[in-house]
């Protein structure tokens, strides 16, 4: 059986959640594979709406087992909370369904507290982080100084280190930032109560994915963000602490690159971008504001607004480049109906020269210069949220569609045309 990678091409955003959510249906495994609570996914189903941020997509299917991987970052009580709003909901997160890899590393109330003071004493060259703790976890796993989720089997033993590590971080915070130091005990008691919970939900993630892929078992890896952001080949240093990139789910979850079967790109009919950092294609006009208003454009995490401009294919070609795409699934194109003339950035200007390939190992500061060379399309005005095959789409819309395909080389297989779960046209050949 395969396994499918589900990447966002832009910066996060994408609408991934929709998609792993039709994939799962097929999957027997959903692992999550980069990331923490800082990434938001919205899944719509049997009339709910649920912004998950830790538990995979898939957890709403009742007979799918979901794991969060070894790449990951855990917050215990973002985590409890999210599980608890689960269940309120009917949702089974018990240990037979949802796993946690014991190589996950652990976010401490004080992780948040120096990233909310990183960022003020950035001012003005803040990277606009959600203040989730997400880069100083990162951090302490690279420094090797960080707590995994392992430890959590002995909550005794789990409970000093975590108030050694607190001890750590409040000198930090008193020394570098000049706050005041967090609750030690108040935190120690509050993560020793979230290890007995957890401790249940712990495994071996590598060797579970190994074994349902040595069964013949259908993996679904989820990312989180997008592939801009990443840490590696992203718009540095406005990027994420880890890798949403292909590649980022064979490390995260411990998967050889012969396994891997399908990479599905998912990518807006236009691009959003939530936080600073240069942005080619946006759109600071009413065009704008009202991709904004119709898309509800806010996010699921922090709501603050997304910055939203004209769809971008030289990122998405080079989205293609580095995760090895084999489809995309293109979200949002009902936002389009009723702007009379679409814009596609097809290539850049930099200094007078034209450029086609996205620039992002030199960094934010060559974005900036990067002027977008735009092709023109007409719109539609028509309704498509009730169109299920691609054929039955407005001659505009469909023409739009072939050319982001043309422009990208690869197959906009998925097609999302409204917000509900069966709002989707597939184009499988």
């Amino acid at each position: 059986m395969p396994t499918t990678i589900i990447v966002g091409t832009q910066w996060g955003d994408e609408g991934k959640g929709r998609i792993v959510d039709y994939f799962a249906a097929q999957a027997d495994l959903i692992a999550r594979y980069n990331g923490g609570d800082n990434a938001g996914h919205t899944v719509k189903a049997e009339g709910l709406e649920l912004g998950l941020h830790l538990v995979p997509s898939g957890i709403l299917y009742p007979d799918k087992l979901c794991l969060i991987g070894a790449g990951t970052v855990v917050n215990p009580l973002s985590l409890l909370k999210e599980m608890e709003m689960l269940q309120g909901y009917g949702v089974d997160v018990s240990p037979a369904r949802l796993k946690l890899a014991a190589g996950a590393h652990l976010i401490l109330p004080t992780h948040r507290a120096m990233d909310g003071a990183s960022e003020t004493q950035r001012g003005k060259e803040a990277l606009g982080t959600t203040g989730r703790g997400i880069g100083p976890s990162y951090a302490d796993k690279a420094r090797r100084v960080g707590l995994r989720a392992g430890q959590m089997h002995d909550p005794g033993t789990f409970a000093e280190a975590v108030g050694a590590l607190v001890e750590a971080h409040n000198e930090r915070l008193v020394r570098l930032y000049g706050l005041q130091a967090q609750p030690v005990d108040d935190i120690v008691n509050q993560m020793r109560k979230a290890a007995e919970t957890l401790a249940p939900h712990l495994v071996d993630g590598a060797s579970l994915v190994g074994e349902a892929l040595a069964q013949g078992k259908h993996v679904l890896c989820e990312g989180a963000q997008g592939t801009l952001l990443d840490l590696n080949l992203g718009t540095y240093p406005y990027v994420t602490s880890s890798s949403p990139l292909s590649g980022g789910a064979l490390a995260g979850l411990g998967i050889g690159p012969k396994e891997v079967t399908r990479v599905v790109g998912v990518a807006k009919a236009y691009t959003t971008r939530v936080g600073a950092g240069p942005f080619p294609t946006e759109l600071d006009d009413d065009t704008g504001e009202r991709m904004r208003q119709v898309g509800h454009e806010y996010g699921v995490t922090t709501g603050r607004s997304r910055r939203c401009g004209w769809l971008d294919t030289v990122i998405l070609r080079y989205a293609a480049q580095v995760n090895g795409l084999t489809d995309i699934a293109l979200t949002k194109l009902d936002v389009l109906s009723g702007i009379p003339v679409l814009r596609i950035a097809v290539a850049y200007d930099v200094d007078g020269e034209r450029h086609e390939r996205f620039p992002a190992e030199w960094g934010a500061e060559i974005l900036e210069k990067c002027h977008p060379i735009y092709e023109e399309l007409p719109g539609w005005e028509e309704d498509i949220s009730e169109i299920r095959r691609r054929e039955d789409l407005p001659q505009n819309a469909l023409a739009y569609v072939t050319r982001i395909e043309a422009l990208t080389g690869i197959p906009a297989t998925f097609t999302s045309v409204g917000p509900k779960r069966e709002a989707m046209i597939v184009n499988e050949t």
